[in-house]
């Protein structure tokens, strides 16, 4: 049974089939701590796979930013959970740079824009540490396993700004 519904945009070329980055997203989804979490009903969530130009373009109109981003999260209301928007350039330049490939970060970073939607976030030491668990325990029901050293909230705290 699906717990969530993913329509998946890629507004730009991307490496990464939109049918993974939904089965990513479903299968986090199915984590106890994330189906908790999840509205009754038929919960949605819509990704945006774009550019660099447009990241930075919603970070400085939604969050008052103006750099791009790796990724945004943008809360719905209802069923509808809420957006993320990926930057397609920046998977490609942070798999290069953590030295694993382009699915394993797209699918990283959809899995934090989704906890984000969930209310997660990660302003201290200690939500730091329950994201990444969360985010690594969502990635291993899809056989993702981030590569080694990849200091996940670290790099992520430092890329996400305001929604996402």
């Amino acid at each position: 049974m699906t717990l969530l519904d993913v329509e998946v945009v890629k507004a730009t070329r991307s490496a990464a089939p939109a049918a993974f980055i939904r089965r990513s997203l479903q299968r986090a989804a199915s984590l106890p701590e994330l189906e908790a979490r999840l509205p009754e009903g038929r919960p949605a969530v819509a990704v945006r796979v774009t550019t660099h130009d447009e990241l930075q373009r919603l970070n400085r109109t939604y969050a008052g930013e103006d750099h791009a981003t790796d990724v945004l999260s943008f809360a719905g209301a209802g069923e509808h959970l809420g957006d993320i928007a990926i930057s397609w350039p920046a998977v490609v330049r942070q798999a290069a740079s953590y030295g694993h490939d382009e699915r394993t970060e797209v699918a990283l970073l959809a899995v934090h824009g989704l906890l984000h939607l969930l209310g997660w976030d990660h302003a201290s030491a200690s939500e730091r540490r329950e994201m990444t668990r969360l985010t690594v325990s969502a990635l291993r029901l899809s056989g993702v396993t981030l590569a080694r050293g990849r200091a996940y909230m670290r790099r992520a705290r430092a890329g996400c700004t305001g929604n996402g």
